[in-house]
């Protein structure tokens, strides 16, 4: 709940600076992060039982040489997977992603991966709820190399209906991707994403911000960063509330294996 609400305050800074045109201190400035080339990114979700997880592991580590190959051929950029850990009675337990600088390049993989047998395999058929979504982040970085237990945290926003079109944009270039690049230049994170749908299956003006920490430690150092960008801002206010829709607002813990180019 803090979690959500520095970054609910945060983003109203950046709306009130961006709406009304008021210059932050230079305490608080940040260096604008230009809008890069989309990346893609596939994530297939599913709820496993629990007397089955040791069975998802084998699962995922099986699809890991297919993706090795996408990697090194550069139809990939990045891929692997989580595991939640904070549960829901209705949600997932585990999920496996892969990204791409294309979407022809991600569907290619994907079929590949139907084509392994993979989406069929006996744990996968015993899963009791499934979901995939393709996004799409022109907002995005992360360090190359592989790594085990970085933790993920996933928050989802929509915003309202009169809300700008260049809403997320707006948001992203100016203060959220700022602040993440320099997690990401200090080693807290190994990769973060703004998100939205590519293929839509939710609702209309949905964003998403990712990150992944480099250790359980990082999760606090993100929430300093915020803490600090907020005390350096003297604006606090309604405006961010005006362009959101808090009611749908829901966020998310893994525990990630992961690999980048």
């Amino acid at each position: 709940m803090k979690n959500k609400k520095m970054w609910e305050v945060f983003a109203v800074v950046c709306v009130l600076a961006m709406t009304i045109g008021v210059t932050l201190p230079a305490s608080a400035q940040m260096s604008e992060v230009k809008e890069k080339p989309p990346m893609y990114s596939y994530v297939s979700s599913w709820a496993v039982p629990r007397a089955q997880w040791a069975e998802m592991d084998k699962a995922d580590a099986a699809d890991e040489p297919m993706f090795e190959k996408a990697l090194a051929s550069g139809a990939l950029v990045g891929y692997g997977r989580d595991v939640n850990l904070v549960h829901q009675p209705d949600g997932y337990t585990s999920d496996e992603w892969f990204s791409a600088m294309s979407m022809g390049a991600l569907v290619s993989v994907l079929e590949g991966l139907y084509k392994s047998g993979s989406p069929v395999t006996p744990v996968l058929s015993a899963a009791t709820k499934h979901e995939d979504g393709m996004f799409e982040s022109r907002y995005y970085n992360w360090h190359s190399g592989s790594w085990k237990n970085g933790y993920t945290h996933v928050s989802s926003y929509k915003l309202k209906a009169d809300a700008p079109d260049e809403a997320v944009g707006m948001l992203s270039k100016n203060f959220i991707a700022p602040l993440l690049e320099k997690l990401v230049a200090d080693g807290t994170l190994h990769e973060y994403e703004i998100d939205t749908e590519a293929i839509h299956t939710q609702s209309p003006g949905t964003f998403w911000i990712v990150y992944i920490a480099a250790s359980p430690e990082g999760l606090d150092k993100v929430n300093a960063a915020l803490e600090a960008a907020l005390k350096a801002s003297p604006f606090a206010g309604p405006a961010f509330g005006s362009m959101v829709d808090f009611t749908p607002h829901r966020d998310q813990l893994a525990r990630t294996n992961g690999t980048f180019k």
